[in-house]
């Protein structure tokens, strides 16, 4: 979008979020932009934080992180997203075939990965109501019932930075220039 009801300068942030923006160019060494933009909300600053924070301590390993989080957000067609989690991704370098293959919608190799990707993406598509046969073949590749609720707190914190950057549009930040990724360049039989 870019019409001027929904600009968002992700420089021009609320002040009372300015301790979280802080925190953020110190643990990063520059603050994304798409936590400028929640910045215009302190308390929606906050929540992506407070759900990142979780969703990183919650059961699922990095690896099955990083498929919820580019999974969903292939799934939302958010291109920040998807060029920032899969720069992210990669500085584990055993990731790189399966971050190429959820930015192209293939399937992955490994099927305890494979199982979590339809499953977030059927979350996604399907408004949480994801087929009976795909949590299925969840729970055989040996994920537990806490860890489809992981699979739930990955997808919300991706509703909320997918859905705010479809409104503001913010530009994507250098540090993640080399994933950038195309809605358009998604592959067409990625519906699961």
């Amino acid at each position: 979008m870019t019409t001027t009801d929904t600009d968002f300068d992700p420089t021009q942030f609320d002040s009372a979020a300015r301790p979280d923006i802080d925190g953020l160019r110190g643990k990063y060494g520059f603050v994304p932009n798409i936590a400028g933009v929640l910045g215009h909300s302190p308390e929606a600053l906050r929540g992506y934080l407070d759900l990142s924070n979780h969703f990183d301590r919650c059961g699922l390993s990095f690896a099955e992180r990083q498929v919820v989080l580019i999974a969903a957000s292939v799934a939302n067609g958010c291109e920040y997203c998807v060029a920032a989690h899969s720069a992210g991704a990669k500085m584990d370098a055993t990731l790189h075939e399966t971050v190429t293959a959820l930015r192209t919608g293939e399937s992955l190799a490994d099927p305890r990965l494979e199982a979590l990707r339809r499953l977030t993406a059927e979350m996604v598509q399907r408004r949480g109501w994801p087929r009976e046969e795909t949590l299925t073949r969840f729970f055989s590749v040996g994920f537990q019932k806490s860890q489809l609720l992981d699979v739930v707190l990955g997808v919300a914190l991706k509703t909320l930075t997918n859905y705010t950057n479809h409104l503001a549009a913010p530009e994507l930040d250098r540090q993640f220039a080399g994933e950038k990724w195309l809605v358009e360049a998604k592959s067409e039989g990625d519906e699961c």
